[in-house]
């Protein structure tokens, strides 16, 4: 029973005190003045019965009423119904108050002003004040005493509020009382019948109509996920109202923040208060609300909710959200659903504003009832006496609700309101409601109906009609009778009277009357229904809905438990089978589970012990599940799998155990408070759930069967058994409650030690030296995060135990002993105060623990000790590489796994088997970098992978940490980036030490950049002590400034001084200022030396051992080949012979006049030494122009040179005529210059001496049109090259023209193109027309008007008409660079003109090449399609670039061709120059395509000439920062383009191309070391390979080498070298007619790249050797291999058939014991035969025209004969490139070649002498099977195929070796029903074949026919 009103008050206006002209209220009086003692009187009640402040009024106002909500200290809810009413005040009390103001202020207030006027009222509150919240009956009360007193009626107001204090009512049972307060009124009060459930009447209908479905939702999610909630609005009922309603729809949780459904103006600070509110203002005060930033504002009035930006509202899961807004929206707007209906219903009117407000809250009801279904089996119940403990398991209702993912499902878990929930609901054993009955009893009906609306809407009426029920359980009853003021009373009566003082004894009286009359009473004693709360169906049910199952998940769990058994079994190699299977099944929850399941079982007595490798499988296991746990683990996966931790183990050594926990404790879940806590109480509730079980059973054991299993076979959950408990509680007696408490604190107590022992377990690190801990953990910041209810106010004892500082600040000082035992230490202390152990116990707790933590560690140290002595298991072993003679390993094996890049055919994407990711180890030797090792998975797991490059090709090391899918860790590796096109992508192996990984890093950059080229492999290989170069002073020429200072220096020595005083060098603008800078500083240093010409000799440049220089200078290979040339010879002692046009020249025998020349240059017969010396300062580094080369029919000759300097330029350009009093230094060089090229050109026959002269330019022009009157048809065509090759003046560098065929056809520019495909309108002057057929070009007649894009050279006083009719052409072309060439202009009147060209910069071709190898070795695949292969390579630009040097390179040979020399004349001389040169001998002189003038042209161009292979291949620190520039292997690359277009014209194959390409890069050999010839001579390298040869094994030049090899393999050779004489090739060097080189994509992972051949033999031998042991076994073997793309060497698994016979031949000489001839000797024999069987037969045979013919195509004889030609390769592999012959070159997924013979197989024309089916029995063990034999007479043989339409034979048996054919015996595993005769054997020399026929006379046809074919042998 409550009292109806606890306190009754008149406020009113209070005139004697305002507050800065402000009014104030004050208490008149209030009944009764003494407190309650159960409700104490709430303190500022005048603030809230005017809100909006009190102000005195001129009108009278109405009288108004609402009700305000207090909250007191104790969280109790007051409410006060205010009733305000207005009252005029007469004039002297204002007077009084008026005076007392003006004192105070001096200017009178407005209010002041209103006084002056005739009346003023002002406000009178009376307040009831009850803790019960009857809104209506407050109304009435409040009304009834005002009534009374303005209609002055006959009772006196003392009574009627006596009554009202002293009336008492039930709070709930939902009996109905009649009260009346004495004043003739009379009135009903319906109590609820269950007072748990809110009383709402209709304001939850009423909020939703002012504010709509979403809004409210939005309010709904935010007060439960604890947001700011302000309602706005004029009216103070309707706030009140608002709040009611928002509080009714969130039962069954209780909000239980601050809430003032009335907040007063004068406490609107209140609004700025950190924590969660629900606050209604009055719109008065809107204003003051604005600034307000983290509040959502909802408008009752205007109804809109306003969420600010800052503020996210976590909105409910779909579909709840969805299913809600709809069941809302059919309460709320039935009419909705039929809106469309063409016959709506006659009449669908929504519910009355109190049912609809029930059918509201009834689907919030049902909403909770989803969102909580099962919560009750997540409490964990710790304590049953003396009062129940009850926890929440969060993480376990998230992850078995599937809902870890939801935003506000944690937050509503998280928060304050489920707190208060758990605690009130926790309880078993109490009274039960709607809502529990609702989610333990109807949660099966709620999941089936969610889909239906309609079944829904039915539920929530269903729901709404009890909770209507419980508000009304009557028919409402009209006995209600309450006076109201009479109406015209107030309204005339002026002279009203002001409310009076009341008499308060009297009332006082009546209070203590009414006590009295209690005490005597008996007293009201209802039986609350106490009962055990039902739990509801468990949760796993719910799950399998919603929770997505994996596919096949059964398949999974099937793996996993296989897998396991396997390990338990010790079968280790089907385990290892399954492992990576099992790994991806882990992945799935279910298979996590089964895991934990399955491991429980091989648990016996808590202790399971394995062998290593057992132990090693289960840990990978338990880490791999562990892994994808959260770290609050929702699934219980970790809850599972910590006792076995603790269970499964491996023997160490004597007494020493390691248990798995040491392996697995680097995951989060370990160190999170939360996860401790949870699996903490749910053993402390197992093990009271035991004690109890005990306990009944003791009492029971008379009974038949124990009570622990219901009559429905369950168990009985804790909660029920608790539930049990406390229905016995108060029986017993006081003895028996201590003892069951003490037992209970004790439970807990010893698991509080045990759990104390587990976290030590799984905290403390194996090796506790190191601190993972503190690192990964973050043991210290889990206080915040805690699972708990009770605040963490942890007990006092912690602060006597242990120390009491935050966590973790000096957590990096103290060691990992002390952060683990102040974690346990937290731990113990929260929750042992949460279930209530004794302070005594805490104390022992805190002393035991620092102990327990110390043993552990003691015993950890000695496992630590010996583990580390274990040998590692399971891992491959490591198997070693074959080393080269002469390399060395630097560091040793270390373990790493190879991880697979972007290149697909390796990992099995592209079909095949994933050869990678491979584990195995690195070596680092001290020539290359290898990898070698298995592949991890187990399916190819027994081939192996190498994979390698020559340290020296390092381009790009790069860390990068890699997470390598079998374990479970991201390990640091390394990404290293070879030019050979490889790439390795390693990670290093936990057992490798990161200090090691940095060593290996160090070494390999020693290696890499040795200081000097001393230092590189090919100098150190074989000297067994380590080189080390001490260096004698620094390297004379290591950069270019250093070379020019040099070249300075000696030029003045040479000349003498006259001319170094006139600085002549003006520092270019091009080149590298700096170096000529210090040129310049060199000049002044050093004028004053004087060096007589005659005192330089050979000693002063040339170390003395070098003395006997110049004979070998002789034999160097340019003299050869100058000889060759008929260029000058060296007879009589350099004498010249005059009838010679040039000389060998041996002024630069000192290297003085050109440091990177050779000592033997070529020049004019008619220039001597001194025009040389001076002629070569115009020139960059010196190098003037020499001849390399001459065209053995037009005599023309081609020269080289590097480009001119600026002044050098312009003086040669300008006007060679132009007098000059006094020829100053540029003249005079610039006269030398063109008497040097006017001796050049006199040397050509062609060269006439006419009067008249001519330039190509005047050709073009005049004669496009007229091509009759050009002799040689060839000419126009050139014009059109000149073109194509200079593009016209406007060319934008680095850009396609597009073609633009107007007045100046534009045409391909030799700038890179961005892409070759998008010049579509192709430019007239295509390539084809320089051998098409002999048509002249169709040009416009101005089209070549000017080359470099100048006017026609007439207006000049050029020669007239007749004279270019006569000759058309220049004498010499000098191909020079556009960028260069700008301030020239050209004479007509000069025999030369110049070619402007754009040269690719070498910076262009450095930056392509990197692009070039990303395209061919991407580090990752990607399915980005702008990072495709084609698009990268056509982003590189490699083949432009490549495109660009060809066409170049063309045309000069056209123009050697036509009889003009050519100049070329291009950056330093010594890349492009080089480049160019080299391709334009190759294309002009067959001499050079044959092995031998291969060497000699390289030796001549690139190593004589000075190419700077050291500095381009960035081979030593020096060098480094200019980076890997390859420019030889771009050379190589455009030989190999002609090479494909040309297959018969080279005698070397396409594998001696990637040799040299590779070795170029490899250092292995010395040939490619070095910049020039004198740096080879100062190291002593040039001529030491002849007559040293102290190691014969180790070869030091590359020819040597290759000499060699072909000796003994014909790998270099090329089959189809059939050379036409004298035949110039001119290649199509369009992008569209280039190929991607396959040396830039293949690998062979079997054995490593294929180009060191003495590895290959060794492995082949051992290959061989084990090959041979097994063939043991009958049966034939087949033939059939599989050829794996990127793994075997194409060439050697399918050889081309020449190569085939070769060695097939020679393995049967071997067999013979003849001496086999050099492969040579036998093909020169063969070819030779060929020849003249040729001759004998009239028509060639398909064969031999294969190989000699010559009538292919008459200019091009491009690839033989095409068979098909398959993939996107170049040719067809027709034995023509003889690569395909022994060498093993892999060949990616992209080539694939078709083998000689495929052709001319014939299938169907086999002589089938007799077949059939018949049943062959396997080798052993093998089954029986049926196949298609077929008996072949003419070859003697039994052949069978799978079926009769197989094309390929499956087996063979020769009938040679039949020994019998006798009737057989059925053998096991036989065809049933085939009678016995049918059976028969046929034996030969190796094995006896059982054969089963379909009956007995098939059998005997077989055997008879086989009889016969023996007899006929």
């Amino acid at each position: 029973m409550a009292r109806l009103a606890d306190y009754f008050l008149v406020v009113g206006y209070d005139l004697d005190n305002r507050v800065e002209g402000e009014g104030q209220g004050c208490i008149l009086q209030r009944f009764p003045e003494k407190d309650w003692e159960d409700s104490p009187f709430p303190q500022g009640i005048e603030l809230f019965c005017q809100p909006s402040g009190w102000q005195l009024v001129p009108e009278r106002q109405p009288a108004s009423f609402f009700v305000a909500v207090l909250t007191d200290i104790n969280s109790e809810r007051h409410y006060c119904a205010c009733f305000t009413f207005w009252e005029r005040l007469d004039g002297s009390k204002l007077q009084k108050a008026d005076t007392s103001e003006a004192d105070e202020v001096d200017e009178e207030h407005e209010e002041s002003a209103v006084v002056q006027s005739a009346q003023v009222f002002a406000p009178k509150s009376l307040v009831l004040v009850s803790r019960l919240d009857y809104t209506d009956v407050f109304r009435n009360c409040l009304g009834l005493i005002y009534t009374v007193h303005i209609d002055s009626l006959s009772v006196p107001l003392e009574t009627v509020i006596g009554n009202l204090l002293t009336c008492v009512i039930p709070i709930a049972g939902g009996s109905q009382r009649t009260i009346t307060l004495g004043a003739g009124d009379r009135q009903v009060i319906q109590t609820p019948i269950d007072d748990s459930l809110p009383v709402s009447g209709c304001s939850v209908a009423q909020l939703f109509r002012q504010l709509g479905i979403v809004n409210v939702l939005y309010l709904f999610c935010a007060a439960l996920t604890e947001h700011k909630i302000l309602f706005l609005s004029s009216s103070y009922q309707r706030l009140t109202d608002a709040c009611r309603g928002l509080l009714a729809i969130m039962f069954p949780l209780k909000y239980s923040f601050t809430y003032v459904p009335i907040l007063p103006g004068k406490l609107l600070e209140v609004l700025s208060t950190p924590t969660p509110f629900i606050i209604g203002v009055n719109s008065f005060f809107r204003s003051e609300t604005q600034e307000l930033l983290d509040v959502i504002i909802a408008d009752l009035d205007g109804g809109t909710v306003t969420i600010p930006e800052c503020v996210h509202i976590s909105l409910l899961p779909e579909p709840l959200l969805q299913q809600t807004q709809t069941v809302l929206s059919m309460v709320l707007d039935p009419e909705l659903e039929v809106a469309d209906h063409a016959f709506p219903p006659s009449s669908i009117q929504p519910s009355t504003l109190k049912i609809q407000d029930k059918e509201i809250r009834a689907v919030f009801l049902w909403l909770f009832a989803r969102l909580f279904q099962g919560y009750r089996w997540c409490l964990h119940i710790i304590r049953i006496h003396p009062e129940p403990v009850i926890r929440f398991h969060k993480a376990a209702f998230l992850g078995q609700r599937a809902l870890t993912e939801d935003d506000f499902l944690m937050k509503v878990l998280d928060g304050m309101a489920f707190a208060g929930f758990v605690s009130e609901r926790g309880p078993p054993y109490r009274a039960t409601d709607l809502f529990d009955d609702l989610v333990a009893n109807h949660v099966g009906r709620i999941r089936k109906e969610e889909a239906w609306p309609h079944k829904v809407l039915n539920h929530v009426k269903e729901l709404a009609e009890q909770l209507f029920k419980n508000e009304n359980p009557y028919p409402a009853v009209a006995m209600h009778k309450v006076t109201r003021p009479s109406e015209n009373k107030p309204n005339s009566a002026h002279n009203q009277k002001s409310f009076p003082s009341l008499d308060e004894v009297g009332v006082q009286l009546f209070i203590d009357h009414a006590a009295a009359k209690l005490k005597t009473a008996p007293p009201v004693v209802k039986a609350e229904l106490k009962g055990m709360v039902p739990s509801g169906p468990p949760l796993g049910d719910i799950v399998d809905r919603n929770g997505n199952v994996m596919a096949n998940s059964a398949r999974r769990l099937e793996v996993v438990r296989n897998c396991i058994t396997y390990v338990f079994e010790n079968k280790m190699l089907e385990a290892k089978k399954l492992m990576p299977a099992v790994l991806r099944a882990l992945k799935g929850r279910a298979a996590r589970v089964c895991l934990t399941q399955e491991l429980n079982q091989h648990v016996l007595q808590n202790r399971a012990v394995l062998d290593d490798q057992q132990f090693d499988y289960i840990v990978r296991m338990m880490n791999c599940t562990l892994q994808d746990c959260s770290h609050i683990d929702e699934h219980g996966i970790a809850a599972a799998l910590l006792p076995l931790v603790t269970a499964f183990c491996r023997k160490l050594g004597a007494g020493i155990t390691q248990f798995a926990y040491s392996c697995v404790q680097e995951h989060m879940v370990w160190t999170t408070m939360q996860f401790w806590e949870s699996m903490f109480y749910s053993d402390v509730q197992n093990h009271i759930r035991a004690l109890y079980l005990e306990t009944e059973e003791g009492e029971q054991q008379n009974h038949s069967e124990p009570q622990e299993v219901f009559a429905g076979g369950r168990k009985i959950s804790a909660l029920e058994l608790a539930s049990e408990q406390n229905r016995l509680w108060p029986t017993l007696s006081k003895e028996m409650q201590a003892e069951r408490v003490q037992k209970e604190e004790s439970t807990v107590f010893s698991q509080a030690i045990h759990y104390a022992n587990r976290m030590s377990y799984l905290l403390l690190p194996l090796d506790t030296s190191k601190n993972r801990l503190l690192r990964s953990s973050g043991l210290g910041d889990v206080e915040s995060v805690s699972n708990s209810y009770v605040t963490n106010s942890i007990a006092g004892s912690m602060a006597e135990s242990y120390d009491t500082e935050s966590g973790f600040e000096d957590a990096e000082s103290s060691d990992v002993a002390n952060s683990v035992v102040r974690f346990i230490n937290r731990f113990v202390d929260k929750v042992c105060n949460e279930s209530g152990v004794t302070n005594e116990h805490l104390k022992a707790l805190h002393t035991m623990i620092p102990d327990i933590v110390q043993m552990h560690i003691e015993t950890l140290d000695a496992v630590h000790r010996e583990s580390k002595r274990l040998p590692p298991i399971q891992k491959p072993k490591l198997l070693r590489p074959t080393l080269l003679p002469g390399e060395e390993l630097v560091m040793d094996a270390m373990r790493v796994h190879l991880v697979p890049d972007g290149r697909e055919e390796a990992t099995g994407l592209m079909g095949g088997p994933p050869l990678l990711p491979a584990e195995g180890a690195i070596f680092l030797t001290t020539y290359r970098l290898i990898f070698k090792g298995t592949p991890s998975d187990p399916l190819v797991g027994e081939q192996v992978v190498t994979r390698s490059f020559p340290i020296a090709s390092l381009t790009k090391e790069k860390r990068i940490s890699v997470s390598v899918p079998m374990d479970q860790y991201v390990q640091e590796g390394l990404q290293l980036r070879s030019c050979t096109f490889q790439l390795m992508k390693i990670a290093f192996d936990e057992e490798v030490a990161s200090d090691l990984a940095e060593v290996f890093r160090k070494h390999m950059h020693k290696l890499r950049y040795p200081q000097h080229v001393q230092g590189t492999f090919a100098f150190t290989v074989g000297q067994s002590g380590k080189m080390v170069v001490e260096h004698k002073t620094k390297d004379k020429n290591q950069s270019l400034k250093t070379l020019s200072k040099n070249l300075v220096k000696t030029a003045k020595k040479t000349i003498g001084r006259q001319y170094v005083t006139r600085k002549k060098y003006a520092p270019p603008t091009w080149d590298n200022r700096s170096s000529f800078q210090s040129e310049l500083d060199e000049d002044e240093i050093s004028v004053s030396e004087e060096v007589e010409q005659s005192s330089l000799t050979l000693s002063s440049t040339i170390r003395s051992s070098d003395r006997q220089t110049m004979s070998n200078v002789v034999e160097r290979a340019c003299c050869r080949d100058y000889q060759r040339l008929g260029l000058g010879t060296l007879s009589n002692s350099l004498t010249r012979s005059k009838n010679e046009p040039f000389r060998i020249s041996t002024v630069n025998r000192m290297y003085t006049v050109c440091r990177s020349y050779p000592g033997l240059l070529i020049v004019p017969q008619s220039i001597p030494d001194t025009t040389i010396q001076r002629i070569c300062r115009c020139y960059r580094q010196n190098r003037f122009p020499v001849v390399c080369w001459r065209n053995s029919r037009t005599k023309a000759v081609l020269l080289r040179s590097a480009g001119l300097h600026a002044k050098g330029v312009v003086g040669f350009f300008k006007s060679p005529n132009a007098p000059a009093a006094v020829p100053s230094q540029a003249d005079s060089t610039s006269l030398e210059q063109e008497k040097y090229l006017q001796a050049i050109i006199s040397s050509m026959p062609s060269y006439s001496e006419r009067s008249g002269r001519n330039t190509l330019s005047g050709f073009t022009s005049t004669h496009m049109s007229i091509s009759e009157s050009s002799d040689k048809l060839r000419q126009p065509k050139i014009g059109a090259l000149m073109k194509q090759v200079m593009g016209a003046k406007d060319d934008v560098p680095g850009t396609f023209s597009r073609g633009a065929l107007g007045q100046r056809a534009k045409v391909i520019s030799l700038s890179q193109s961005k892409a070759s495909g998008k010049a579509r309108n192709p430019p007239r002057g295509k390539w084809g027309s320089i051998r098409g057929g002999g048509r002249p070009s169709a040009y416009n007649p101005e089209v070549g008007t000017r080359l470099a894009g100048k006017e026609s050279p007439q207006p000049n006083g050029g020669p007239t008409e007749a004279l270019f009719l006569r000759q058309h052409k220049a004498y010499l072309y000098i191909i020079g660079d556009k960028a260069q060439l700008k301030g020239g202009k050209q004479d007509s009147f000069q025999q030369w003109e110049v070619v402007p060209i754009e040269v690719c910069d070498v910076r262009q071709v450095k930056n392509s090449f990197k692009k070039l190898t990303k395209a061919c070795v991407p580090s990752s695949v990607t399915s980005d399609p702008s990072m495709s292969f084609q698009r990268c390579l056509e982003d590189s630009e490699w083949m432009a670039l490549l495109h660009r040097v060809l066409q170049v390179s063309v045309l000069v040979v056209e123009l050697l061709d036509t009889g003009s020399s050519v100049m070329v004349s291009l950056e330093d001389g010594w890349d492009v120059t080089t480049q160019v040169v080299s391709l334009v001998q190759l294309l002009s002189d067959p001499y050079y395509r044959t092995f031998d003038g291969f060497r000699l042209l390289v030796e001549k161009e690139w190593l004589s000439f000075g190419h700077r292979f050291s500095h381009r291949g960035a081979q030593t620190l020096g060098s480094q920062s200019s980076g890997f520039t390859p420019v030889f292997l771009q050379f190589l690359d455009c030989v190999h383009q002609i090479h494909l277009q040309f297959p018969m014209e080279f005698e070397f194959s396409q594998y001696y191309l990637k040799f040299l390409a590779y070795h170029y890069m490899s250092n292995r050999f010395r040939t490619f070391l070095l910049d020039s010839d004198y740096e080879r001579i100062e190291l002593g390298v040039l001529y030491e390979e002849k007559g040293e040869r102290k190691s014969p094994q180790v070869c030091k030049s590359v020819w040597d080498y290759i000499d060699r090899l072909s000796k003994k393999t014909p790998v270099f050779y090329n089959y189809m070298f059939s050379p036409e004489d004298d035949e110039v090739l001119r290649p199509y060097t369009f992008i569209s007619n280039l190929k991607v080189w396959d040396f830039y994509m293949e690998e062979t992972l079997s054995e490593g790249p294929s180009y060191d051949w003495e590895l290959r033999g060794r492995q082949e031998r051992v290959a061989e050797e084990t090959a041979d042991k097994p063939d043991s076994g009958g049966g034939p073997k087949s033939r059939r291999r599989v050829v794996w793309p990127c793994y075997d060497s194409l060439s050697k698994a399918v050889p081309d058939a020449i190569t085939k016979l070769l060695h097939d031949l020679q393995s049967l000489e071997a067999e013979l014991g003849q001496t086999s001839e050099r492969w040579r000797e036998t093909w020169d024999k063969i070819k030779t035969a060929q020849r003249s069987e040729v001759k004998l037969e009239s028509k060639p045979s398909f064969s031999s025209s294969l190989l000699m013919s010559s009538n292919l195509s008459h200019q091009r004889r491009s690839q033989g004969v095409y068979l098909q030609e398959s993939g996107v390769g170049s040719s067809i592999n027709l034995a023509l490139e003889c690569e395909a012959s022994a060498t093993s070159t892999p060949v990616t997924g992209r080539t694939i070649s078709s083998t000689l013979y495929s052709q001319f197989q014939s299938t169907e024309s086999e002589n089938r002498s007799f077949e059939g089916i018949l049943f062959k029995k396997g080798a052993l063990l093998k089954p029986w099977k049926p196949r298609w034999f077929v008996l072949d007479k003419t070859k003697h043989q039994l052949r069978y195929y799978e079926s009769r339409q197989d094309k390929e034979c499956k087996g063979v048996i020769e009938l040679a070796d039949v020994e019998s054919v006798i009737p057989g015996t059925p053998t096991m595993g036989a065809p049933k029903n085939i009678e016995e005769k049918a059976f028969f054997d046929l034996k030969t020399t190796k094995r006896v074949y059982n054969f089963c026929a379909q009956d007995s006379l098939n059998a005997q046809l077989w055997m008879d026919s086989v009889q016969s074919c023996l007899s006929d042998a």
